[in-house]
């Protein structure tokens, strides 16, 4: 069988392998025995995974070394994966690489027992955002190390668009350098006949999933997003938590549906609750935690963002500009909502961000943002020390007034 599950794997890799690599792996070594690839669906965790693998050993299409199996193929039903590292271990294996973990029911067992027993193994898994892995039949926390991936940024998208290289900017070197960071951008883009505030449109409609790229109909790629985000309702959801009734999952559904048609709002638990016929607060909490989980929404707190299960949540938005777009009942969501989900989504990956009174969010205990377009003032910002406009339709700033677009170069 393992002559079987090279020859997948070679076949595999050969389909799935691209050039281009994120910022992910540019800044996460993966040198852990036991590493777990968490993020949305198609955000790139196969992509990673699988360049993380041929830079490991650049002689894959042969080598016996290395073996990158998807959990949920076919080709693996009725063995288990213990007995698939064991004989890979015994062949002079060292690197194993698991797509979809998620999907195999007794993957905490398995992986727990394979880092035990094979000590010269090193296993690379990706899986489901939703994934918990103190809470799955056997506590890895104290073997693996939970990497998370996220879509791409701004920047990400405009280096692979234009097969160019641009740097990652530090927050306060963004805040404190703008006005000579900015220009750069833009005369770099201008150079390659491109206009920044076109291609940031562009990517907060598609450029936030890499697939888009291989997507030619904007339409389509609103589809796929769509069904993307019902599969991780239906069919992840169940697979990290099992314990879910159909009922249970047909209101969570029904929930999305209604963030969606809604955002951003502060929610009216007991309306949602009478709505959706929950029948309590921690219900209903739990359900909003899934979903903020699996990176469907995005809940921004008082304190922070992300969501305890018994907490309610400040703010919620949908989980980024794409989907927001894809999951508006029209297409066509309020600018103002795509900004600030944009805004939240992108600082949100790199630092800890939370709702603050009368401005729209704050960074820490001393960064204060107004996210807005071009006319917003600095009414709201008067009586604060460090505070910052964060503005669309503007190509560059200058003093508190920075260009929305600047802050896709986080990461």
């Amino acid at each position: 069988m393992l002559d079987e599950l090279f020859e997948l794997s070679r076949h595999l890799i050969r389909l799935r392998h691209r050039p281009y690599l994120r910022y992910f792996l540019r800044e996460t070594v993966l040198k852990a025995r036991c590493s777990i690839v968490a993020g949305a669906r198609g955000v790139g965790k196969t992509t990673a995974m699988i360049q993380h693998l041929v830079g490991y050993d650049p002689e894959w299409p042969s080598s016996t070394r290395v073996l990158y199996l998807p959990a949920d193929h076919f080709a693996l039903a009725g063995t288990p994966l213990y007995e698939i590292g064991r004989d890979f271990c015994a062949h002079g294996g060292k690197l194993l690489c698991i797509d979809e973990i998620h999907k195999y029911p007794a993957w905490s067992r398995d992986l727990k027992s394979m880092t035990d027993t094979f000590p010269d193994l090193r296993i690379v898994a990706s899986g489901s955002s939703m994934m918990q892995i103190r809470k799955g039949t056997h506590d890895l926390s104290r073997r693996a190390i939970v990497y998370r991936m996220n879509g791409m940024s701004f920047r990400e998208y405009i280096e692979l668009r234009l097969k160019t290289e641009l740097r990652v900017r530090t927050l306060e070197d963004l805040l404190e350098s703008h006005e000579a960071t900015a220009p750069a951008i833009v005369d770099h883009l201008a150079e390659r006949g491109e206009k920044v505030l076109a291609l940031f449109r562009d990517y907060l409609e598609c450029g936030f999933y890499p697939y888009a790229f291989e997507v030619a109909d904007r339409g389509l790629y609103r589809i796929a997003l769509e069904q993307n985000a019902h599969t991780a309702v239906e069919s992840d959801l169940p697979a990290v938590h099992p314990g879910l009734s159909g009922g249970s999952i047909a209101r969570i559904k029904a929930l999305l549906s209604v963030i969606a048609a809604s955002v951003p709002f502060t929610p009216d638990l007991a309306k949602l609750r009478r709505l959706l016929d929950i029948n309590d607060d921690r219900t209903l909490k739990t359900y909003l935690s899934y979903l903020d989980d699996a990176d469907l929404i995005m809940t921004v707190g008082r304190r922070t963002a992300g969501l305890k299960v018994l907490e309610k949540p400040g703010k919620i938005y949908l989980g980024d500009p794409n989907l927001a777009y894809a999951l508006h009942p029209a297409s066509r969501p309020e600018i103002g909502n795509i900004r600030e989900t944009f805004f939240a989504r992108t600082v949100s990956n790199v630092h800890p961000l939370r709702l603050a009174g009368e401005v729209d969010f704050a960074v820490g205990q001393d960064l204060f943002f107004e996210v807005g377009g071009r006319n917003k003032t600095a009414r709201q910002l008067k009586a604060i020390t460090r505070g910052f406009l964060a503005l669309d339709d503007i190509e560059t700033g200058a003093g508190i007034r920075i260009p929305l677009w600047l802050f896709g170069f986080l990461y």
